[in-house]
């Protein structure tokens, strides 16, 4: 396993990350997982004997059961763990139970520590942007929080290009500690991320985490153009996420990581694990499992190494369309992009000289 310093700090942090969204998920947030403590102990214990010194969580998993079932885990390893977990949702019916406010913020983590057992969690996210609230509140409540001990640092997820440089821009601005992490939805189907959020995070000095990477469930190899979802699966079960924007080109994409995992003796998961881990610009991948072969089998990717031929297979296919201003920039000025934009500009390059109309 390898590691890497997260963002502008000095928190070494291992590739792959455990997320917690299957402990004690029958508390309203997922009918798909049920783990008991048991099954969650075996899992953490696993992670770290693998190398993985990073968990994941939420006050929103199961209603904050995650956080309780992950503390009962840790009890006696706290010191080999790095844990972040997040805030913003609403899991009760108080008015200011949700968002990025002081109010909302303060009580989170005083209940996070309390379910999880420990004096301060080493990176708080807020889960989503929150527009109804000024940055700079959400800014100075997370640094009152990191002064107290009560957390080491911050990040966001869920934000967008402009949101997550204006919340980094004032901070530092105002002399105060930005976000050092962003925590963001990023899969071979989905490759928007690379627009703007991939390298402004590299850019700004903020390390690019990837959550569900499987795609809720949607990238296992086991839907397909002739087979549905499993029942007891999360697409078997209702689970509203992710869009999918092009439902033929997602049954395409399936059959090309298939073509991909049969010459490398592998899973679809395992291949689509693999292409997260060694595209550009990403620094952590969260893994998750609803059982223990599923954890055998994500943590087991990292031996998976794609060919150059295998990316191509999965990237061409995939490929994104340069929105405004993008192609202008790839047309006229692509010399002065900066590095962590060049490794997009080739392939947008590649799709614009594929398309160029005889009028």
């Amino acid at each position: 396993m390898d590691y890497n310093l997260f963002g502008h700090s000095g928190l070494r942090v291992s590739k792959y990350a455990l997320g917690t969204i299957p402990f004690s998920g029958t508390n309203g947030f997922e009918k798909a997982a049920d783990m008991n403590q048991e099954t969650a102990n075996y899992m953490v214990d696993y992670a770290l004997d693998q190398g993985v010194n990073h968990f994941d969580t939420a006050n929103l998993y199961a209603k904050g059961d995650s956080e309780i079932v992950l503390g009962k885990a840790i009890k006696d390893k706290r010191h080999k763990l790095v844990i972040s977990s997040k805030t913003g949702f609403q899991i009760n019916d108080q008015p200011n139970d949700i968002g990025a406010t002081r109010s909302q913020i303060e009580a989170s983590i005083d209940a996070s520590l309390k379910r999880l057992g420990t004096d301060f969690i080493d990176l708080y996210y807020v889960h989503f942007c929150d527009g109804q609230v000024p940055v700079s509140e959400t800014i100075q409540v997370m640094n009152d929080l990191i002064r107290k001990g009560k957390i080491r640092y911050w990040g966001v997820s869920n934000y967008s290009g402009w949101a997550l440089a204006k919340t980094h821009t004032m901070a530092v601005e105002n002399k105060l500690i930005p976000p050092i992490s962003q925590q963001i939805y990023y899969t071979p189907e989905a490759r928007e991320a690379e627009y703007e959020l991939l390298p402004a995070g590299k850019e700004l000095g903020m390390a690019n985490s990837i959550w569900s990477p499987l795609g809720s469930g949607l990238l296992t190899g086991k839907i397909t153009r002739n087979k549905k979802a499993e029942p007891g699966t999360r697409q078997g079960e209702g689970w509203q996420e992710p869009y999918i924007k092009d439902l033929d080109l997602f049954y395409d994409l399936v059959d090309a990581l298939q073509d991909v995992a049969s010459k490398h003796n592998a899973t679809v998961p395992q291949v689509v694990l693999a292409w997260l881990r060694d595209r550009p610009n990403v620094d952590s991948v969260v893994i998750a499992a609803r059982n223990k072969e599923q954890l055998h089998e994500n943590i087991a990717s990292y031996k998976v190494k794609l060919t150059d031929d295998d990316f191509r297979q999965i990237n061409n296919l995939t490929a994104l369309e340069p929105l405004y201003p993008l192609w202008h920039r790839v047309m006229n000025t692509s010399d002065r992009a900066s590095n962590a934009e060049k490794v997009y500009f080739k392939d947008y390059h590649k799709l614009m000289e594929s398309k160029k109309w005889d009028l």
